[in-house]
């Protein structure tokens, strides 16, 4: 799988390496800032999306757009612009750069606090976005031959503390998870709750495979866009499609794993914990869902094509 960009403008600002959207105007990548006064900077007071092209074509934008307006009525926040707006000026960011295939991440945060106030209801809230080429969690030789998971010692942040619906930056455990599993010579983490059942890793979902059922954690986890694709696409394959409480016994009873993120789709896993997950290949059930995945996103039903037109803009 390959980035594609199309022919830039030979003239105008450079927006090969990425467009963003900054206080009301749409710059180059490398000219976007923000202040470091922000709360967003400085006490991650802030909620994000990230929503994908694929040749030409945004992926399920509605369910980002929703779960990002929801984030935001969730924090108390308010976007500066309607919906429309918006969806316009992601559009617009993928256009600008000339993206056929393209990462493209929309942010809120609560903005910077007046001088000497500390009542974030003061605050005006900052929007930001930006597209650039598509990001990959896992590379492609990852994608055919698996990825190895650890489960971490590192407990996920308390769902009663932190909301993990509302999509947020609040990721040092999964961090410090990532440095726990590459010293176990694995490259994905998955994180338990305090009560000792599996929550999610750092940007994706996990699932499980037996017995003709996937599986997935239901609680204490972000409802990933990709995840919801996979327990929608279960009808399809005529597989079971489930969302329970789950443990590290359920991993190692497993007879396919994978995981999921906006950033790669759907990943197999072929080891866990240093030992082989099956036969140390990806198994059946996981390639025909990562096909059909990505055969979903030239679906009418599944994507949208993305608006060229507003470059000029």
């Amino acid at each position: 799988m390959s980035v594609t960009q199309l022919h830039p403008k030979a003239d105008g600002p450079d927006f090969s390496a990425g467009c963003a959207f900054m206080d009301g105007e749409f710059v180059p990548l490398a000219d976007a800032k923000i202040s470091i006064l922000d709360w967003g900077m400085v006490r991650s007071d802030c909620t994000y999306d990230v929503a994908h092209v694929w040749k030409g074509r945004f992926f399920r934008l509605e369910k980002h757009l929703d779960r990002f307006e929801s984030g935001i009525a969730r924090l108390r926040m308010e976007l500066p612009f309607g919906r429309e707006e918006l969806e316009a000026v992601l559009h617009t960011c993928v256009a600008k750069a000339g993206l056929e295939d393209a990462y493209v991440s929309m942010t809120l945060t609560r903005g910077r606090p007046l001088k000497g106030i500390r009542d974030p209801r003061l605050c005006t809230n900052n929007f930001y976005a930006f597209a650039v080429p598509f990001v990959w969690l896992a590379t492609p030789e990852q994608q055919e031959d698996g990825v190895h998971l650890h489960v971490s010692s590192i407990p996920r942040i308390d769902k009663a503390s932190v909301d993990p619906k509302v999509k947020n930056y609040h990721w040092i455990d999964m961090e410090m998870s990532l440095f726990e599993a590459y010293e176990a010579g694995a490259n994905f983490v998955v994180l338990n709750d305090l009560e000792g059942n599996l929550t999610e890793g750092p940007g994706y979902n996990l699932f499980t495979y037996r017995d003709g059922t996937w599986t997935t954690p239901g609680e204490g986890v972000l409802e990933g866009i990709t995840r919801g694709a996979v327990l929608d696409l279960c009808s399809e394959l005529n597989v079971g499609a489930n969302e329970a409480v789950m443990t590290v016994d359920d991993l190692h009873a497993a007879e396919e794993i994978l995981v999921t993120s906006t950033a790669g789709g759907v990943m197999p896993v072929t080891q866990l914990d240093g030992k082989p997950v099956g036969n140390g290949k990806p198994g059946s059930a996981t390639t025909r869902m990562r096909q059909l995945y990505w055969a979903k996103h030239a679906a009418e039903d599944w994507s949208k094509p993305v608006r060229y037109d507003l470059a000029e803009s």
